[in-house]
């Protein structure tokens, strides 16, 4: 059963251009220069209940545009969109219910009000019967590690922990679709990382979908099985992940580590270096002949241990942009 139905979506936005000097401000209020940007340009897509999905692109390209026209917050220029079987854009209270939107940069917890409050005040808002509210309320900030913290001001927690309150308070309703915009943006590592496993323990229990931008690539490659890529407001790619990977080039990366120290000189026979750090060093070969690379290496160099990978994301959709024409 499909979530999200998308058929041929576009935004355009509409702006007044203003030109410099006082003089031409005052022509301006007669003559006014209209411009246009399209932001989206005819998207399609499906997303199917319990799919965890990348939207990934490079700034300007059109993720968070899309994303407020899946949630209803803007109306589409053109193109159908179905939500959970609604029509966002008609902002129905019992759509409204059904899903959450979570974005990195903006907050709905009163910094001055402990976070009880807020949550207290999401029940009123979501009609959340108390004996309910309370299960999800002690369930959410268990595993999230923030119960001892329920009643402290939101703008004495740090930046973990408020966003860890903000994700409590998007699911206290219990939602069966999560926009997530940047949800680890400015967090520390570990703070990423249980924000990550706390979702990936949604998706499983609860059969969460998730829609998610992030230009954290270890946050989509921890909880995503496939990946949206748009550019300039048009997608360009839609498949899993290993696909991504496998499609632009066909590449592996040989990961060496020696007992003897290792020379650049000597592993750029092999392949590409990517890094030498001495007794440990990153090859880069194309797929066809990494099987036959790796045997040789092991003739050749005292090797402790060795694996071969696929390149790391970030190279992936690079090298998709330059197809493209546009470098991320």
């Amino acid at each position: 059963m499909n979530v999200i139905e998308v058929e041929g979506l576009s935004k355009t936005f509409k702006f007044y251009r203003k030109p410099q000097g006082l003089s031409a401000s005052f022509k301006n209020l007669w003559q006014r220069q209209v411009e246009f940007k399209e932001a989206v340009k005819d998207v399609s897509f499906n997303i199917e209940r319990g799919q965890v999905v990348a939207f990934l692109g490079t700034n300007g390209a059109g993720k968070t545009t899309t994303m407020k026209m899946l949630s209803g917050i803007l109306h589409p220029t053109t193109g159908k969109v179905k939500v959970l079987g609604h029509t966002p854009s008609d902002r129905e209270d019992q759509f409204k219910k059904r899903f959450s939107i979570l974005m990195g940069q903006k907050h709905q917890l009163w910094p001055d009000l402990p976070a009880i409050d807020s949550f207290a005040l999401c029940q009123r808002i979501y009609e959340i019967p108390t004996p309910l509210f309370r299960q999800r309320l002690s369930r959410l900030s268990e595993v999230l590690g923030v119960s001892h913290l329920l009643d402290i001001q939101v703008r004495r927690l740090s930046l973990g922990e408020r966003m860890k309150m903000e994700l409590i308070a998007a699911l206290l309703h219990g939602p069966e679709l999560l926009f997530l915009d940047e949800p680890t943006i400015g967090l520390d590592f570990l703070s990423q990382r249980a924000v990550m496993r706390f979702l990936q323990q949604l998706v499983k229990e609860d059969n969460l979908t998730i829609l998610l931008t992030s230009h954290n690539m270890a946050d989509i490659s921890a909880l995503c099985e496939r990946v949206l890529v748009i550019q300039n407001g048009q997608l360009i790619f839609d498949d899993c992940i290993a696909n991504l990977q496998d499609s632009l080039g066909g590449l592996r990366r040989i990961h060496i580590e020696s007992e003897s120290a290792l020379r650049s000189e000597l592993l750029s026979r092999y392949g590409k270096v990517i890094s030498n750090e001495v007794h440990r060093a990153e090859l880069e070969v194309n797929d066809g002949v990494a099987n036959e690379v790796l045997q040789q290496l092991l003739k050749d160099i005292m090797v402790k241990d060795v694996r071969i990978t696929a390149p790391p994301l970030e190279d992936s959709l690079e090298r998709l942009y330059q197809r493209q024409g546009q470098v991320a």
